[in-house]
């Protein structure tokens, strides 16, 4: 069914998204640091240098805060370190080319780095002063995921632990060379790795590689918000379209094929609302309003098994009676929604 035309064009006034957690932060990359010799060991040598500590995708932060996560207008700060705390225990660290720190750049020229304590500690059997860190880190702080923490820290907090994040969650995730399959260390102050491979003589640079994504808030002539449901999800459970940009595809493409072949739209009109880095574990997600030209839905039956029109009405009903359930506050489609009902939730 064709969607009426309209006078007034639901998109008209759609303006990028003001406020998104993970993409808040100023932090100074420096990168033209990277590649000086022995940057990690001369900013543990600096006093001014701050630390903030990683466990994969979790953060540290101060013991007792951690149960102040999800509720409404709890502010929540980083755990930082002296760079002192960890010149001891990183002290004789001669198995890598690098200590196992990141240079996440500067605020208010202010060095940050971030030490993920699971990869310090990892094989470093004889290393216990490292050890040692980690339990009393484990007793002195509470840890939350990034998604936990963001919609609670300080815009700059939060800039430095999804920097610490990414790097982290790409080192955990790639010990070996994907090209020739041997061991890679880090480099340039945890940025990229080195190839440890030397059969052929080719000891090339990796770098992290970033999977981009779209999503899309798509409106019909009447504004109804579409909201669907991946069988993956629990019950209840609904969010707006997104999907993979594939190889050889611009953004909009993507957002119109994704939208096609998850619910059977197709679409018009479209607005850039923003982007985000979402590191679980390498995405970024950039985010669009769209107008459908039709509104008979027609779900895929394999990702998404079940998709809807809502009016703002209907939406408020149904969230308030506790049938619908929408995505936690640190991701852009919690943005997007609010966006469209004019409100925050």
């Amino acid at each position: 069914m064709s969607d009426p035309d309209t006078v007034f064009s639901p998109l008209a006034l759609t303006g990028p998204l003001p406020f998104l957690p993970l993409a808040q932060g100023d932090v100074d990359y420096d990168t033209a640091s990277r590649q000086q010799p022995g940057l990690i060991d001369h900013l543990l040598d600096q006093d001014g240098t701050g630390v903030i500590l990683v466990r994969g995708e979790k953060v540290a932060v101060p013991r007792g805060k951690g149960a102040l996560a999800g509720r409404t207008g709890a502010s929540i700060r980083l755990a930082t370190l002296p760079a002192a705390y960890l010149r001891g225990p990183l002290a004789g660290s001669t198995d890598q080319s690098e200590p196992p720190c990141y240079y996440l750049g500067t605020v208010d020229r202010q060095a940050w780095l971030a030490m993920d304590l699971d990869l310090a500690c990892a094989g470093r059997a004889a290393q216990d002063s490292l050890r040692d860190l980690a339990q009393a880190a484990d007793q002195r702080f509470d840890w939350l995921a990034l998604r936990e923490y963001a919609p609670h820290g300080r815009p700059r907090q939060v800039g430095l632990a999804t920097c610490a994040v990414a790097l982290s969650r790409w080192h955990g995730r790639q010990a070996f060379c994907p090209r020739c399959g041997a061991p890679v260390h880090p480099c340039q102050a945890g940025w990229a790795q080195i190839c440890q491979g030397v059969a052929s003589g080719d000891r090339h640079t990796l770098f992290p590689r970033i999977e981009p994504a779209v999503i899309m808030a798509v409106v019909d002539g009447r504004d109804r918000l579409l909201l669907q449901h991946n069988q993956k999800w629990p019950p209840g459970f609904r969010s707006v379209t997104a999907g993979f940009v594939e190889a050889g595809e611009n953004l909009e493409h993507a957002v119109r094929r994704e939208t096609l072949e998850e619910v059977g739209l197709n679409l018009g009109e479209m607005r850039y609302l923003g982007s985000q880095p979402w590191p679980f574990p390498s995405s970024l997600m950039v985010a669009f309003r769209a107008r459908s030209l039709n509104t008979d839905i027609r779900v895929d039956g394999q990702e998404t098994d079940d998709a809807n029109w809502f009016t703002r009405e209907e939406f408020g009903t149904a969230l308030a009676a506790g049938r619908l359930h929408i995505p936690q506050a640190a991701s852009v489609a919690r943005y997007m929604i609010e966006q469209w009902y004019g409100s925050e939730l």
